[in-house]
Protein backbone atom coordinates (compact mmCIF):
# COMPACT_ATOMS: atom_id res chain seq x y z
CA UNK A 1 0.00 0.00 0.00
CA UNK A 2 1.37 3.41 -0.91
CA UNK A 3 2.24 6.06 1.65
CA UNK A 4 1.67 9.32 -0.28
CA UNK A 5 1.50 11.35 2.90
CA UNK A 6 5.20 10.73 3.49
CA UNK A 7 6.46 11.43 -0.02
CA UNK A 8 7.56 14.96 0.91
CA UNK A 9 9.68 13.49 3.71
CA UNK A 10 11.80 11.41 1.39
CA UNK A 11 15.01 13.04 2.60
CA UNK A 12 15.76 14.37 6.09
CA UNK A 13 16.97 17.97 6.04
CA UNK A 14 19.97 19.09 8.11
CA UNK A 15 18.55 22.63 8.03
CA UNK A 16 15.11 21.56 9.25
CA UNK A 17 15.21 23.93 12.23
CA UNK A 18 15.72 27.11 10.20
CA UNK A 19 13.76 28.98 7.58
CA UNK A 20 15.14 31.64 5.22
CA UNK A 21 14.45 35.33 5.56
CA UNK A 22 13.52 37.25 2.35
CA UNK A 23 17.24 37.87 1.75
CA UNK A 24 18.02 34.19 2.19
CA UNK A 25 15.17 33.17 -0.13
CA UNK A 26 16.45 35.55 -2.82
CA UNK A 27 19.94 34.05 -2.56
CA UNK A 28 18.49 30.56 -2.90
CA UNK A 29 16.55 31.56 -6.03
CA UNK A 30 19.78 32.91 -7.50
CA UNK A 31 21.47 29.60 -6.81
CA UNK A 32 18.66 27.57 -8.38
CA UNK A 33 18.90 29.75 -11.48
CA UNK A 34 22.12 27.82 -12.23
CA UNK A 35 20.86 24.20 -12.06
CA UNK A 36 23.68 22.80 -14.21
CA UNK A 37 26.32 24.16 -11.82
CA UNK A 38 24.39 22.72 -8.90
CA UNK A 39 23.90 19.33 -10.57
CA UNK A 40 27.59 19.01 -11.51
CA UNK A 41 28.56 19.91 -7.97
CA UNK A 42 26.23 17.27 -6.52
CA UNK A 43 27.54 14.56 -8.85
CA UNK A 44 31.22 15.32 -8.21
CA UNK A 45 30.72 15.60 -4.46
CA UNK A 46 28.81 12.31 -4.44
CA UNK A 47 31.63 10.56 -6.30
CA UNK A 48 33.80 11.32 -3.26
CA UNK A 49 31.41 9.98 -0.61
CA UNK A 50 32.82 6.43 -0.64
CA UNK A 51 35.91 6.73 -2.82
CA UNK A 52 38.39 7.45 -0.03
CA UNK A 53 37.12 4.43 1.91
CA UNK A 54 36.95 1.97 -0.99
CA UNK A 55 40.43 2.92 -2.26
CA UNK A 56 42.15 1.51 0.85
CA UNK A 57 40.73 -2.01 0.96
CA UNK A 58 42.53 -3.49 -2.09
CA UNK A 59 45.83 -2.05 -0.79
CA UNK A 60 45.55 -2.90 2.91
CA UNK A 61 48.10 -5.73 2.71
CA UNK A 62 50.73 -3.42 1.20
CA UNK A 63 49.95 -0.72 3.75
CA UNK A 64 50.32 -3.26 6.56
CA UNK A 65 53.66 -4.52 5.23
CA UNK A 66 54.95 -0.99 4.77
CA UNK A 67 54.42 -0.11 8.44
CA UNK A 68 54.65 -3.62 9.90
CA UNK A 69 51.06 -3.54 11.15
CA UNK A 70 49.21 -6.48 12.69
CA UNK A 71 45.74 -7.46 11.46
CA UNK A 72 44.20 -5.55 14.36
CA UNK A 73 46.24 -2.42 13.64
CA UNK A 74 45.44 -2.75 9.93
CA UNK A 75 41.73 -2.84 10.69
CA UNK A 76 42.05 0.59 12.32
CA UNK A 77 42.90 2.02 8.89
CA UNK A 78 39.26 1.49 7.96
CA UNK A 79 37.69 1.57 11.45
CA UNK A 80 38.97 5.05 12.34
CA UNK A 81 37.23 6.79 9.39
CA UNK A 82 34.00 4.90 10.11
CA UNK A 83 34.17 5.96 13.77
CA UNK A 84 34.39 9.58 12.70
CA UNK A 85 31.48 9.11 10.29
CA UNK A 86 29.43 8.85 13.47
CA UNK A 87 31.17 11.59 15.42
CA UNK A 88 31.12 13.97 12.43
CA UNK A 89 27.39 13.45 12.03
CA UNK A 90 26.90 15.09 15.42
CA UNK A 91 28.19 18.48 14.28
CA UNK A 92 27.00 18.51 10.66
CA UNK A 93 23.46 19.86 11.31
CA UNK A 94 24.79 22.62 13.56
CA UNK A 95 27.34 23.66 10.95
CA UNK A 96 24.65 23.70 8.23
CA UNK A 97 22.38 25.89 10.33
CA UNK A 98 25.24 28.21 11.30
CA UNK A 99 27.03 28.62 7.97
CA UNK A 100 24.74 27.14 5.30
CA UNK A 101 25.08 23.85 3.46
CA UNK A 102 27.15 25.13 0.52
CA UNK A 103 30.11 26.52 2.52
CA UNK A 104 30.18 23.46 4.76
CA UNK A 105 30.16 21.12 1.76
CA UNK A 106 33.05 23.09 0.24
CA UNK A 107 34.95 22.81 3.52
CA UNK A 108 34.20 19.06 3.68
CA UNK A 109 35.63 18.47 0.20
CA UNK A 110 38.80 20.43 0.99
CA UNK A 111 39.11 18.57 4.30
CA UNK A 112 38.71 15.29 2.42
CA UNK A 113 41.47 16.19 -0.03
CA UNK A 114 43.74 17.16 2.84
CA UNK A 115 42.92 14.02 4.79
CA UNK A 116 43.77 11.80 1.81
CA UNK A 117 47.17 13.48 1.47
CA UNK A 118 47.89 13.32 5.21
CA UNK A 119 47.04 9.61 5.16
CA UNK A 120 49.86 8.80 2.73
CA UNK A 121 52.58 10.57 4.72
CA UNK A 122 55.35 8.17 5.86
CA UNK A 123 54.08 7.69 9.40
CA UNK A 124 51.52 5.43 11.09
CA UNK A 125 50.34 8.47 13.05
CA UNK A 126 49.63 10.29 9.80
CA UNK A 127 47.93 7.18 8.41
CA UNK A 128 45.42 7.17 11.25
CA UNK A 129 45.25 10.96 11.57
CA UNK A 130 44.40 11.24 7.90
CA UNK A 131 41.67 8.68 8.51
CA UNK A 132 40.17 10.99 11.15
CA UNK A 133 40.03 13.84 8.64
CA UNK A 134 38.65 11.60 5.89
CA UNK A 135 35.92 10.20 8.13
CA UNK A 136 34.90 13.64 9.40
CA UNK A 137 34.73 15.03 5.86
CA UNK A 138 32.62 12.14 4.57
CA UNK A 139 30.31 12.47 7.59
CA UNK A 140 29.59 16.07 6.62
CA UNK A 141 28.87 15.00 3.04
CA UNK A 142 26.66 12.11 4.21
CA UNK A 143 24.48 14.30 6.40
CA UNK A 144 24.28 17.45 4.29
CA UNK A 145 23.81 16.07 0.78
CA UNK A 146 20.33 14.56 1.31
CA UNK A 147 19.09 17.70 3.03
CA UNK A 148 20.44 19.95 0.28
CA UNK A 149 18.66 17.84 -2.35
CA UNK A 150 15.41 17.95 -0.40
CA UNK A 151 15.73 21.70 0.03
CA UNK A 152 16.59 22.64 -3.55
CA UNK A 153 14.77 19.89 -5.50
CA UNK A 154 11.59 19.24 -3.48
CA UNK A 155 9.64 18.12 -6.57
CA UNK A 156 12.45 15.94 -7.93
CA UNK A 157 13.81 14.50 -4.71
CA UNK A 158 13.44 10.88 -5.82
CA UNK A 159 15.22 11.33 -9.16
CA UNK A 160 17.95 13.47 -7.63
CA UNK A 161 18.42 10.88 -4.91
CA UNK A 162 19.02 8.31 -7.63
CA UNK A 163 21.59 10.64 -9.21
CA UNK A 164 23.53 11.20 -6.01
CA UNK A 165 23.41 7.60 -4.77
CA UNK A 166 24.34 6.33 -8.23
CA UNK A 167 27.30 8.70 -8.34
CA UNK A 168 28.34 7.65 -4.83
CA UNK A 169 28.37 3.96 -5.77
CA UNK A 170 30.05 4.71 -9.10
CA UNK A 171 32.86 6.48 -7.24
CA UNK A 172 33.39 3.49 -4.96
CA UNK A 173 33.34 1.11 -7.93
CA UNK A 174 35.85 3.19 -9.88
CA UNK A 175 38.41 3.43 -7.11
CA UNK A 176 38.02 -0.21 -6.04
CA UNK A 177 38.78 -1.38 -9.57
CA UNK A 178 41.59 1.15 -10.09
CA UNK A 179 43.57 1.02 -6.84
CA UNK A 180 45.82 -1.95 -7.68
CA UNK A 181 46.37 -0.96 -11.36
CA UNK A 182 47.26 2.57 -10.24
CA UNK A 183 49.69 1.17 -7.69
CA UNK A 184 51.40 -0.80 -10.46
CA UNK A 185 51.39 2.21 -12.77
CA UNK A 186 53.14 4.28 -10.09
CA UNK A 187 55.88 1.68 -9.67
CA UNK A 188 54.38 -0.17 -6.73
CA UNK A 189 53.59 2.95 -4.69
CA UNK A 190 50.40 2.49 -2.69
CA UNK A 191 50.90 6.06 -1.46
CA UNK A 192 50.56 7.48 -4.97
CA UNK A 193 47.58 5.23 -5.69
CA UNK A 194 45.73 6.64 -2.68
CA UNK A 195 46.91 10.23 -3.12
CA UNK A 196 45.58 10.52 -6.67
CA UNK A 197 42.00 10.54 -5.35
CA UNK A 198 42.65 13.84 -3.58
CA UNK A 199 42.43 15.37 -7.07
CA UNK A 200 38.83 14.17 -7.35
CA UNK A 201 37.98 15.94 -4.10
CA UNK A 202 39.74 19.13 -5.24
CA UNK A 203 37.84 19.05 -8.55
CA UNK A 204 34.56 18.71 -6.67
CA UNK A 205 35.53 21.60 -4.38
CA UNK A 206 36.19 23.82 -7.39
CA UNK A 207 32.65 23.16 -8.65
CA UNK A 208 31.22 24.12 -5.25
CA UNK A 209 33.08 27.44 -5.06
CA UNK A 210 30.70 29.34 -7.39
CA UNK A 211 27.74 27.90 -5.49
CA UNK A 212 29.17 29.27 -2.25
CA UNK A 213 29.60 32.68 -3.84
CA UNK A 214 26.06 32.67 -5.27
CA UNK A 215 24.53 31.50 -1.99
CA UNK A 216 26.64 33.72 0.28
CA UNK A 217 23.62 35.95 0.88
CA UNK A 218 21.94 33.13 2.78
CA UNK A 219 24.54 32.99 5.52
CA UNK A 220 23.13 34.83 8.51
CA UNK A 221 19.73 35.19 6.82
CA UNK A 222 18.04 32.20 8.39
CA UNK A 223 16.07 32.27 11.61
CA UNK A 224 15.40 29.40 13.97
CA UNK A 225 11.86 28.11 13.73
CA UNK A 226 9.84 28.54 16.90
CA UNK A 227 9.31 25.41 18.94
CA UNK A 228 5.83 23.99 19.01
CA UNK A 229 3.74 24.04 22.16
CA UNK A 230 4.76 21.44 24.73
CA UNK A 231 3.19 18.10 24.05
CA UNK A 232 2.63 18.55 20.32
CA UNK A 233 5.61 16.41 19.40
CA UNK A 234 6.66 18.69 16.53
CA UNK A 235 8.92 21.21 18.23
CA UNK A 236 12.66 20.93 18.37
CA UNK A 237 12.88 19.98 22.02
CA UNK A 238 9.90 17.63 21.87
CA UNK A 239 11.11 15.89 18.72
CA UNK A 240 14.59 15.38 20.12
CA UNK A 241 13.21 14.03 23.38
CA UNK A 242 10.77 11.66 21.70
CA UNK A 243 13.45 10.26 19.38
CA UNK A 244 16.08 9.44 21.97
CA UNK A 245 13.51 7.98 24.36
CA UNK A 246 11.61 6.01 21.74
CA UNK A 247 12.04 2.23 21.54
CA UNK A 248 11.05 2.35 17.87
CA UNK A 249 13.72 4.96 17.14
CA UNK A 250 16.33 2.74 18.77
CA UNK A 251 15.16 -0.24 16.71
CA UNK A 252 15.55 1.76 13.49
CA UNK A 253 18.93 3.02 14.69
CA UNK A 254 20.20 -0.45 15.57
CA UNK A 255 19.17 -1.82 12.19
CA UNK A 256 21.04 1.05 10.54
CA UNK A 257 24.11 0.30 12.66
CA UNK A 258 24.11 -3.48 12.17
CA UNK A 259 23.68 -3.28 8.41
CA UNK A 260 26.45 -0.67 8.30
CA UNK A 261 28.65 -2.99 10.38
CA UNK A 262 28.39 -5.91 7.95
CA UNK A 263 29.03 -3.56 5.01
CA UNK A 264 32.14 -1.98 6.51
CA UNK A 265 33.56 -5.39 7.35
CA UNK A 266 33.37 -6.12 3.62
CA UNK A 267 34.79 -2.73 2.69
CA UNK A 268 37.74 -3.39 4.98
CA UNK A 269 38.39 -7.07 4.37
CA UNK A 270 36.70 -8.52 1.25
CA UNK A 271 39.78 -8.29 -1.03
CA UNK A 272 41.97 -9.64 1.78
CA UNK A 273 39.65 -12.62 2.29
CA UNK A 274 40.05 -13.47 -1.39
CA UNK A 275 43.82 -12.96 -1.52
CA UNK A 276 44.34 -14.99 1.66
CA UNK A 277 42.75 -17.89 -0.23
CA UNK A 278 45.10 -17.55 -3.19
CA UNK A 279 43.37 -15.05 -5.48
CA UNK A 280 45.48 -12.35 -7.18
CA UNK A 281 45.13 -8.82 -5.82
CA UNK A 282 44.01 -7.49 -9.19
CA UNK A 283 41.19 -10.02 -9.48
CA UNK A 284 40.17 -9.44 -5.87
CA UNK A 285 39.99 -5.70 -6.55
CA UNK A 286 37.79 -6.19 -9.61
CA UNK A 287 35.40 -8.49 -7.72
CA UNK A 288 35.29 -5.96 -4.89
CA UNK A 289 34.41 -3.28 -7.46
CA UNK A 290 31.66 -5.55 -8.82
CA UNK A 291 30.28 -5.89 -5.30
CA UNK A 292 30.07 -2.10 -5.04
CA UNK A 293 28.48 -1.76 -8.47
CA UNK A 294 25.78 -4.38 -7.93
CA UNK A 295 24.62 -2.56 -4.82
CA UNK A 296 22.83 -0.13 -7.14
CA UNK A 297 20.21 -2.79 -7.91
CA UNK A 298 19.25 -3.33 -4.27
CA UNK A 299 19.51 0.33 -3.33
CA UNK A 300 17.12 1.25 -6.17
CA UNK A 301 14.53 -1.54 -5.92
CA UNK A 302 14.11 -2.09 -2.18
CA UNK A 303 13.14 1.51 -1.20
CA UNK A 304 10.52 1.55 -3.99
CA UNK A 305 9.01 -1.64 -2.61
CA UNK A 306 9.25 -0.40 0.98
CA UNK A 307 7.25 2.75 0.22
CA UNK A 308 4.37 0.63 -1.05
CA UNK A 309 4.13 -1.56 2.04
CA UNK A 310 2.67 -0.80 5.45
CA UNK A 311 5.08 -3.25 7.08
CA UNK A 312 8.54 -3.79 5.64
CA UNK A 313 9.08 -7.09 7.44
CA UNK A 314 9.29 -9.20 4.24
CA UNK A 315 12.05 -6.90 2.99
CA UNK A 316 13.92 -7.20 6.29
CA UNK A 317 13.90 -10.98 5.87
CA UNK A 318 14.98 -10.67 2.22
CA UNK A 319 17.98 -8.37 2.66
CA UNK A 320 19.33 -10.04 5.80
CA UNK A 321 18.97 -13.48 4.19
CA UNK A 322 20.89 -12.34 1.10
CA UNK A 323 23.71 -10.91 3.19
CA UNK A 324 23.85 -14.00 5.40
CA UNK A 325 23.93 -16.27 2.33
CA UNK A 326 26.75 -14.24 0.80
CA UNK A 327 28.82 -14.34 3.97
CA UNK A 328 28.21 -18.09 4.31
CA UNK A 329 29.47 -18.47 0.76
CA UNK A 330 32.66 -16.57 1.63
CA UNK A 331 33.18 -19.06 4.44
CA UNK A 332 32.52 -22.21 2.37
CA UNK A 333 33.88 -21.44 -1.11
CA UNK A 334 35.51 -18.00 -1.14
CA UNK A 335 37.37 -18.32 -4.45
CA UNK A 336 35.31 -20.66 -6.64
CA UNK A 337 32.09 -18.77 -5.84
CA UNK A 338 33.60 -15.32 -5.47
CA UNK A 339 31.58 -13.61 -8.21
CA UNK A 340 28.32 -15.14 -6.98
CA UNK A 341 28.90 -14.19 -3.36
CA UNK A 342 29.93 -10.67 -4.34
CA UNK A 343 26.70 -10.28 -6.32
CA UNK A 344 24.45 -11.72 -3.61
CA UNK A 345 26.13 -9.57 -0.98
CA UNK A 346 25.91 -6.49 -3.18
CA UNK A 347 22.16 -6.80 -3.69
CA UNK A 348 21.67 -7.43 0.03
CA UNK A 349 23.97 -4.57 1.07
CA UNK A 350 22.38 -2.06 -1.29
CA UNK A 351 18.89 -3.18 -0.33
CA UNK A 352 19.67 -3.00 3.38
CA UNK A 353 21.05 0.52 3.35
CA UNK A 354 18.18 1.70 1.13
CA UNK A 355 15.70 0.06 3.48
CA UNK A 356 17.35 1.54 6.57
CA UNK A 357 17.20 5.06 5.12
CA UNK A 358 13.62 4.58 3.95
CA UNK A 359 12.49 3.37 7.37
CA UNK A 360 13.85 6.57 8.91
CA UNK A 361 11.25 8.41 6.85
CA UNK A 362 8.42 5.91 7.20
CA UNK A 363 8.80 5.68 10.97
CA UNK A 364 8.84 9.49 11.39
CA UNK A 365 5.67 11.44 12.00
CA UNK A 366 6.94 14.77 10.64
CA UNK A 367 9.89 16.42 8.92
CA UNK A 368 11.67 17.51 12.08
CA UNK A 369 11.36 14.04 13.59
CA UNK A 370 12.80 12.62 10.35
CA UNK A 371 15.80 14.95 10.64
CA UNK A 372 16.31 14.06 14.32
CA UNK A 373 15.96 10.32 13.68
CA UNK A 374 18.37 10.55 10.75
CA UNK A 375 20.97 12.23 12.95
CA UNK A 376 20.49 9.66 15.71
CA UNK A 377 20.64 6.71 13.31
CA UNK A 378 23.76 7.96 11.55
CA UNK A 379 25.60 8.90 14.73
CA UNK A 380 24.90 5.77 16.74
CA UNK A 381 24.84 3.56 13.65
CA UNK A 382 28.29 4.53 12.42
CA UNK A 383 29.77 4.33 15.92
CA UNK A 384 28.47 0.76 16.08
CA UNK A 385 29.66 0.02 12.54
CA UNK A 386 33.21 1.11 13.42
CA UNK A 387 33.47 -1.92 15.70
CA UNK A 388 33.07 -4.32 12.76
CA UNK A 389 36.36 -3.97 10.84
CA UNK A 390 38.36 -3.74 14.07
CA UNK A 391 36.75 -6.81 15.63
CA UNK A 392 37.05 -8.83 12.41
CA UNK A 393 40.74 -7.98 12.14
CA UNK A 394 41.43 -8.82 15.78
CA UNK A 395 39.63 -12.19 15.58
CA UNK A 396 41.40 -12.98 12.30
CA UNK A 397 44.74 -12.24 13.91
CA UNK A 398 43.89 -14.40 16.95
CA UNK A 399 42.57 -17.38 14.96
CA UNK A 400 44.70 -17.17 11.82
CA UNK A 401 41.69 -17.58 9.53
CA UNK A 402 38.41 -16.06 8.42
CA UNK A 403 35.94 -18.75 9.53
CA UNK A 404 35.28 -17.37 13.01
CA UNK A 405 35.15 -13.69 11.95
CA UNK A 406 32.59 -14.57 9.26
CA UNK A 407 30.61 -16.67 11.73
CA UNK A 408 30.44 -13.65 14.04
CA UNK A 409 29.10 -11.51 11.20
CA UNK A 410 26.44 -14.15 10.60
CA UNK A 411 25.47 -13.52 14.22
CA UNK A 412 25.21 -9.82 13.36
CA UNK A 413 22.85 -10.76 10.52
CA UNK A 414 20.66 -12.66 12.99
CA UNK A 415 20.60 -9.66 15.34
CA UNK A 416 19.74 -7.32 12.44
CA UNK A 417 16.88 -9.62 11.45
CA UNK A 418 15.48 -9.60 14.98
CA UNK A 419 15.69 -5.85 15.54
CA UNK A 420 14.65 -5.12 11.95
CA UNK A 421 11.38 -7.02 12.35
CA UNK A 422 10.49 -4.65 15.19
CA UNK A 423 11.65 -1.56 13.28
CA UNK A 424 9.60 -2.53 10.21
CA UNK A 425 6.24 -2.39 11.99
CA UNK A 426 3.70 0.17 10.72
CA UNK A 427 4.23 2.68 13.51
CA UNK A 428 5.73 6.14 13.86
CA UNK A 429 7.97 7.76 16.44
Amino acid sequence: MSRPDTDHLLLPDAEADVRPSPQGAAARRALLAHPVVLLVGIVLASLNMRAALASVSPLVSDISQSFGLSSTASSLVTSVPVLFLGLGALVAPWLARRFGSEPVLLFALLLLAGGILVRVAPSPVALYGGGVLVGTAIALLNVLMPGLIKRDFPDKAASMTSVYTGAMIAGATLVAASSVPLEKAFGGSWEASLAVWSLLAVLAAVTWLPQVLIARGRTGHEVRMASARPGTGTGTGSAAKSVWRSALAWQVTLFMGLQSLWSYVLIAWMPTIFTDHGMSRSTAGVIFAFNNLIQVAGAFAVPLLAGRMRSQRPLIVLVTSLVAAGYAGLMIAPVSGAWLWAGVLGIGQGGAVGLALTMIVLRSGDAQTAARLSGMAQTVGYLLAAVGPLAAGAVHQATGGWTIPIALVLGVCAAALAVGLFAARDRTV
